[in-house]
């Protein structure tokens, strides 16, 4: 069930998937900050059972580094393929992705970003 802001318009949903349950917080709590309803999941297989189970999630922004029977690449695509209209950010501190290694459409921040660009990438999505 999505929540709405002050004006009664519902939330745009976004994913945070990230095995660091701390840096899972910060992006969480920053994308949250910014106006957006925020879901998490710790691996590749929480977040494709989150995914199932709603059909309001209109991102997700994932680590590459994950323990897990895929990691966030391997994620990405499995999103893109299951469902294509959701938008997909991926974040590494450990490897850099080209548009080459990325689905069609995905947006990549190196660690440490600044949340500040995350947000603006969000907020352009949902215009």
């Amino acid at each position: 069930m999505s929540t709405k802001n002050m004006d009664g318009d519902k939330l745009m949903v976004v994913l945070v998937i990230d095995d660091d349950p701390r840096i899972q917080q910060l992006v969480s709590d920053f994308i949250a900050d910014s106006g957006f309803e925020v879901l998490n999941a710790g691996d590749a297989d929480e977040a494709v059972h989150v995914l199932e189970g709603r059909d309001d999630i209109r991102a997700i922004f994932t680590d590459i580094c994950m323990p897990g029977s895929m990691d966030g690449l391997k994620l990405a695509y499995a999103v893109r393929a299951r469902w294509p209209l959701i938008r997909i950010f991926i974040t590494s501190a450990y490897r850099m992705a080209t548009e080459w290694d990325m689905p069609f459409g995905s947006r990549f921040f190196m660690k440490p970003y600044n949340p500040e660009h995350v947000v603006v990438a969000l907020r352009g999505m949902a215009a």
